[in-house]
């Protein structure tokens, strides 16, 4: 360590510290800036005392003034969610298939519903809804349930072949795996891949299987049933894939998709305003008209 000294030039006590040559004097600090200094700590002190400041095992210091974020962020919530309480009640009192003409309640509930979609529904359908392998496509305008704006709603309520609803949506497709050689998997296979180019679902090599086996559920046009979920096989639109392997593993063993229930999670101005979004994302089905006003 080089030893202090005083430097012959300035006059004032070198610190010992020296690079190339060249040695640190020790000056004294300014007085601002000591004074600013001092000033954080008294602060620091302050804040300590006054607001939640250090993390114990399961919360943190709470205070003497109780504040928190999170109140602050509870409190906003509620004034919007005062705000909006016209809105939500008369979104849960009008009939749904009405609603499209109430603008501002439907733009309303358009808004509110995208919200609720992207927080609870875009994990399994994506964020802009198209649809994975399993989870169905919400842009189109195939429904396995119906895609009137009561459908989805009713969809959204109960959800679909969950134990946790007893209203559920229920339907099931047995895996033919046991009950069906691989020759004849493979010539079912076959046979619903040409349904969608216009094969007779109840000709050709694979007609007479598709009638013993399929026919009592997706119709002997091959078109489905909405009130059992069997998907219309004659369009171009695969849940799971149209590929030989993915086709024979449905077939071999049955797919249970399971969609849960939303009603005892959502407010019922929730579930409303999401079945209005995805009922406006294009594919959504209109009532049938019955001659009345």
């Amino acid at each position: 360590m080089t030893k202090r000294r005083i430097d012959p030039v300035t006059g004032t006590e070198t610190t010992g510290h020296q690079w190339d040559g060249i040695e640190e004097l020790n000056n004294p600090l300014p007085r601002w800036w000591l004074w600013t200094f001092y000033a954080t700590i008294l602060f620091s002190v302050i804040y300590v005392i006054l607001y939640p400041a250090w993390p114990l095992a399961s919360r943190a210091t709470e205070g003497v003034l109780g504040w928190t974020a999170r109140n602050d962020v509870a409190r906003e919530i509620a004034e919007v969610d005062a705000s909006q309480a016209q809105m939500r009640e008369a979104l849960v009192t009008t009939d749904l298939s009405a609603l499209d003409r109430n603008e501002p309640l439907l733009a309303f509930a358009t808004n509110a519903g995208a919200a609720v979609f992207r927080t609870h529904c875009s994990q399994c359908h994506g964020s802009g809804a198209a649809g994975a392998p399993g989870y169905p496509n919400l842009l189109d305008d195939e429904w396995l349930w119906g895609g009137m704006i009561e459908d989805i709603a009713y969809t959204v309520r109960h959800g679909i072949r969950n134990e946790a609803d007893p209203e559920a949506r229920w339907s099931q497709m047995p895996g033919f795996g046991d009950m069906l050689s691989r020759d004849e998997i493979a010539t079912l296979v076959a046979h619903v891949q040409a349904l969608p180019g216009g094969q007779d679902p109840l000709a050709g090599p694979g007609g007479a299987l598709f009638e013993s086996n399929c026919a009592a559920c997706h119709g002997a046009d091959a078109r489905g049933e909405r009130t059992m979920g069997a998907p219309n096989l004659t369009d171009a639109i695969w849940l799971y894939g149209n590929s030989d392997e993915q086709l024979t593993d449905v077939i071999a063993n049955g797919p249970f998709g399971v969609m849960p229930p939303w009603g005892g999670r959502l407010r019922e101005a929730e579930v409303r305003a999401v079945a209005a979004y995805v009922h406006g994302l294009g594919g959504g089905e209109a009532p049938v008209a019955d001659g009345t006003e």
